[in-house]
């Protein structure tokens, strides 16, 4: 057994114990921050890279700490046959997902996009938990989102067909994802590695050709690197983190934030400054997810043999693209 091998138990326990140290609030925080810094520093480099390019470098790099970190092409062997398809029909989804959520974002400001992006999450929940509550949430965020697409239906068709693509995307990557989490097979963090290094394949075709420029451009590159840190690894990660610790309910009314953390994120760095009615627009969506309750289930307590996030794989996750 080699050092490397030896020392891996070691680091896993001792992550794990700062993990539970740190109040899951904390992960949260982090998670919603990372969520959109890294789209809004995308938007940034797509003076230096093609679109669909940043969005394929962002995928790749991801999939290159997962590769790293976990290893995750070992779980191919350990899976049969329908645990296979259902790792690349996720991929498949995040490879889309990922480049249609660019497509819209070089468009539309990050806050429109990221409201759009939540309205399947509350009608999901509202299918699964047919309450009155649910039925006010969706009314609530469609409202939301009908102040901010119709301010840009006219000037960006194309930006909220792209954003509405999305979000059925990104219902469709919630279905996945849960049946992943949920799978005996697999943890969710390799899962969710090997799906990466899935979706990379599955892009290349289209986005690699574009990421061309990248590789001679020293700084594009690092700036690359680090899209894909800040948006698909440290968000993921600490959200599982902190959905090891926090009640659904908990959570879900915490996820609320993230339309309005993605519209601040977009002041702050890109100067996307929102009109009135996509103001009021945001603050509805907000609302909306804020009063939607999810469909109640056990979630399974917490081990400290466990590498951090493991448990949270079994949770489902509510993620932007």
């Amino acid at each position: 057994m080699s050092l490397v091998q030896r020392c891996r138990p070691f680091d896993n326990r001792r992550m794990a114990i700062i993990a539970q140290r740190l109040p899951p609030h904390v992960y949260f925080v982090v998670s919603a921050v990372f969520h959109y810094l890294g789209p809004a520093l995308a938007v940034l480099l797509f003076a230096r890279v093609d679109v669909l390019g940043v969005a394929w470098l962002r995928i790749a790099s991801a999939a290159l700490v997962f590769v790293l970190w976990r290893r995750p092409w070992r779980l191919w062997g350990q899976l049969d046959r329908p645990g296979r398809w259902l790792l690349i029909r996720w991929a498949a989804v995040l490879a889309v997902m990922n480049s249609v959520f660019y497509l819209a974002i070089d468009r539309l400001p990050l806050g429109t996009v990221a409201a759009i992006e939540f309205l399947p999450v509350i009608a999901l929940a509202a299918l699964a938990a047919r309450t009155r509550r649910n039925t006010l949430a969706l009314v609530v965020a469609v409202a939301g989102v009908y102040l901010l697409t119709d301010v840009r239906l006219v000037a960006e068709p194309l930006g909220l067909a792209f954003a509405a693509a999305n979000a059925v995307l990104f219902a469709l990557y919630i279905v996945l994802g849960h049946r992943v989490a949920r799978s005996p097979q697999m943890s969710g963090i390799d899962g969710l590695g090997l799906s990466m290094l899935i979706a990379a394949v599955i892009a290349l075709p289209v986005g690699a050709w574009q990421a061309v420029p990248a590789f001679l451009d020293p700084v594009a590159l690092a700036a690359a690197a680090g899209v894909g840190i800040c948006s698909s690894v440290i968000p993921y990660v600490s959200d599982q983190l902190a959905m090891a610790r926090l009640p659904r309910a908990t959570y879900s009314l915490m996820v609320s934030l993230l339309p309005a953390t993605a519209t601040v994120v977009g002041i702050i760095v890109l100067t996307q400054i929102p009109a009135l009615a996509e103001t009021i627009g945001v603050v509805l969506v907000v609302a909306g997810v804020a009063l939607h309750q999810e469909k109640q289930e056990h979630t399974p307590s917490d081990r400290s043999d466990q590498m951090p996030g493991e448990e949270a794989d079994r949770a489902v996750r509510l993620e932007p693209g």
